[in-house]
Order: structure tokens, then C-alpha cells, then sequence
């Protein structure tokens, strides 16, 4: 068995353990070794599990109403949703990792992949891991590779074996072997159920016969997309890691009220509130879009109610990130889908055809005064930043929000609410 690291470094995977519910334990230390479950919008459905609670039987997806007696009869600890908490722990968690390291790409809210560079990668790791944790609180594994696919494998081997103690390293052929026999195809990162299906239909059950199978098949039945998981998954890098996030391609911003709302001017609060978030999330990565759609809808679980869903998309003369005009154009294509008589669950805005604020052409009649916009943009987020979410808002947002999500369990917020500040005892 041959090593297969290449000398330009070994691509890792860095991927939080049960991250909302460890996030929780943090500052809850009696929770460790208990079961302890998060909850959806709306306190709706399980979207995060401990190991106990995984071990108890929770189910992801699981219904929350249907769950109560169950929960309170296993003592299992239920939180709501808690995204301002879970955003800033995933900040200092990142925060930790990007020193130790020569490259990084975050991934998603609890994940990154990281490139080690020269030799001892696995000791890299594994003191990185025991840093994470020291200071943040927040458990993670580490899977090393030589591609972004097969980290992704040796990441679900290090949280399945505990003997791993977090870090577990696929540095040969015989190794990659070994761990791609035991890997369903369904498991596969990039392999949806859709084609999980196709495959199996062919045989092709596990990830190992996946690599086996012809290249040219490959490509015909799953695109370029599956050549390039079938060549990760033979140790051929086809996604580098990468410093520079990609620009989105669109932003949305959508939620379902904690109350079904039956009234224009709930609606309008709910799109103004939207649409803000869309704006400042445009300034935050310096892009501009041109579509703003606004969407609203029914509940599709109670067939009793007269059903309605529908959207409406507005198009911009001049590329913008301004609050004062996304909101504007939002609701005005919210005037032209709102219907009476419905009750209402969800509404969302999103924002499309995005491009870098530093490219955007004027128009030949525009009358906005652009500079000056784009310095009360900026005082806004400065302030915002500072002192709280929304403490300078356009009027159209309302204040008392009967609309918003309802959050039973919702836990403090204990790093980004002064009011939340633990308090140590002495």
C-alpha cells in the first residue's frame, strides 16, 4: 500500500460534533452527557441531536408536538433554535482554527476544510482539535485526505469510532480502500437520492464500486459533476481548497410566522424586515443585485383552509445594495400578489442577478444620490453592529412583530446580548 498524500499538503475536514446542541451545552454544563435536542422555526421540528438523544431514538425531522411526551419521559432537554448564539460560536470557532493552518475554506456554519502543509498533519490535527475545544468548548472531528471528498469520508470514520479520539487520517491506498467498501453510495458527498437510486439500480452500492465504475458511464448518467466525485474519490483533487468564498448567486431571506397572519400590514412588516436583511447581507460581502422577488403562502398542512401561494419579481434600472430601495421594490411586489381573505404562514424575499458593488454601471436617469446613500448604509451598520440587531430600522418593520417565529425554549443569547452576560459568582 503506497502513500497517497501529496507532497503540496493533506486536505482536512473540520466538522463540529451535534454543533447547535454542543453550542447549547457550553454555557450548560450539567447538559453534557444528557440528551438534548434543537428545535426548527417555530419550534417545529428536530433539526439537531446529542449522541444520547440519537441514541434514545430522536429522529432528525422529527415533529416536535408528537415528541413531548416522549421528551419529557426520557428527560431530554429541548432548546429552540438559537441563531445568533450559534452564528457567533461558529465565528470563534473558526476564529481558533485559522492561525494553525496554512490554507482554510469555510464550508458552511460548522465545517471547513483546511489544508496542512509539510509533514506531521495527523499531530497538527489532533493538536488543533484539543485547542478548538479548550477555547470554545465546542467538540469537533477532523478527517485528513488528500481530496475534499475523501476528507468528507474520513471525517464520518472519526465520529463513528471513538478509539479515533476525533481524528482519523487516510493516508494510503489501502486505507482509501478500506473506508470507500464500507461507504454506502448514499453517504457519498454530492450524491443525492436521485442519483443514489440511479446507482444502486446498476449495482453500484458502495463508494468503492463507484470509483470502479467506467469513467465515460460516469459521465454520461451524472454529468462532469460525477466525474469529478468519482476522480476525489480516487485521490485526484478536482475542488482545491479555496481562501476566497464564491459570491452568491442570490440571498433569501424567508420565515414561517410563529402565527398565521391574515393582515397587509403584518405582511408588509414581515417583507420590510426581509428585504433589510437581504440589503445588509448584499453590503456585508460588497455585492448589488437588480431582482427582488417577494413570495407568500398558505399552510400547506391544514387542507381545510382555502389554499394560496404566490410571488412577484421587480427588476431595478441600477444595481443596488440600499435598504431604502430593496425594501420599496419588496413590498410593492407585495401589493400585487396580497390577496384577502387568506391566512398567511410564510413570507420571504429574495434578491437575484447579483453583481460586485465595484462593477455597477449608473443609469443615464437614475436620481439617487448614490454617495450619499452609501454613507447612511454604512452609519446604519456601524450602529446595527454595535449596539444590537436592528436598532435603527425603517418604520415598515414595525415593532411589537406579533408575526415573529415562535420560540418557546429559546436559551440567551450569552456572547452578543449584554443582558445575557453570564455572571460568575464569588
Amino acid at each position: 500500500c503506497g502513500d497517497i498524500c501529496n507532497s503540496q499538503g493533506v486536505i482536512a475536514l473540520v466538522d463540529c460534533n451535534n454543533f447547535f446542541a454542543s453550542c447549547e451545552r457550553v454555557f450548560r454544563p450539567k447538559l453534557v452527557s444528557k440528551p438534548v435536542v434543537v428545535l426548527s422555526n417555530n419550534d417545529g421540528c428536530v433539526i439537531a441531536r446529542s449522541n444520547e438523544a440519537k441514541a434514545l431514538g430522536v429522529k432528525m425531522g422529527a415533529p416536535a408536538f408528537k415528541s413531548e411526551r416522549f421528551f419529557a419521559r426520557n428527560g431530554v432537554h429541548v432548546f429552540s433554535s438559537n441563531f445568533a448564539l450559534y452564528g457567533d460560536m461558529s465565528k470563534r470557532v473558526m476564529d481558533t482554527i485559522r492561525p494553525e493552518v496554512d490554507e482554510m475554506e469555510v464550508y458552511s456554519i460548522d465545517e471547513a476544510f483546511l489544508v496542512f502543509e509539510g509533514p506531521a498533519a495527523d499531530e497538527r490535527a489532533r493538536a488543533l482539535r484539543e485547542k478548538v475545544e479548550r477555547w470554545t468548548g465546542i467538540p469537533v472531528s477532523i478527517g485528513l485526505a488528500p481530496t475534499k471528498t475523501l476528507a468528507k469520508v474520513a471525517t464520518r470514520i472519526a465520529k463513528k469510532m471513538p478509539e479515533m479520539n476525533g481524528v482519523f487520517t487516510l493516508n494510503s491506498s489501502c486505507d482509501v480502500e478500506r473506508a470507500l467498501h464500507r461507504c454506502k453510495i448514499e453517504d457519498v458527498w454530492g450524491i443525492g437520492n436521485r442519483s443514489s437510486s440511479k446507482l444502486k439500480s446498476y449495482g453500484i452500492t458502495t463508494a468503492l464500486k463507484f470509483t470502479l465504475a467506467d469513467p465515460d458511464w460516469v459521465r454520461r448518467n451524472l454529468s462532469i459533476t460525477g466525474t469529478r466525485m468519482q476522480k476525489e474519490l480516487q485521490s485526484t483533487i478536482c475542488s482545491p481548497v479555496n481562501d476566497a468564498s464564491p459570491r452568491k448567486q442570490s440571498i433569501r431571506t424567508a420565515r414561517s410566522f410563529g402565527s398565521e397572519v391574515q393582515s397587509l400590514h403584518a405582511l408588509n412588516e414581515s417583507v420590510g424586515t426581509f428585504a433589510a436583511n437581504c440589503a445588509f447581507k448584499l453590503r456585508k460581502e460588497g455585492s448589488c443585485c437588480i431582482s427582488i422577488t417577494t413570495f407568500v403562502m398558505t399552510n400547506p398542512f391544514n387542507p381545510q383552509a382555502p389554499q394560496y401561494n404566490a410571488s412577484r419579481t421587480i427588476k431595478l434600472e441600477v444595481p443596488t445594495n440600499d435598504t431604502l430601495e430593496i425594501v420599496a421594490s419588496a413590498i410593492q411586489a407585495l401589493k400585487f400578489i396580497y390577496r384577502d381573505g387568506f391566512s398567511y404562514k410564510k413570507a420571504g424575499v429574495l434578491v437575484s442577478s447579483i453583481t460586485p458593488s465595484a462593477e455597477v454601471q449608473l443609469g443615464l436617469f437614475d436620481v439617487v444620490d448614490r454617495s450619499k446613500r452609501t454613507s447612511l448604509m454604512t452609519s446604519i451598520d456601524i450602529i446595527n453592529t454595535k449596539l444590537g440587531h436592528d436598532k435603527v430600522r425603517l418604520a415598515v418593520q414595525g415593532f411589537d412583530r406579533k408575526w415573529r417565529l415562535r420560540q418557546e425554549r429559546l436559551s440567551p443569547c450569552y456572547t452578543t446580548r449584554f443582558t445575557d452576560f453570564l455572571t460568575v459568582k464569588v
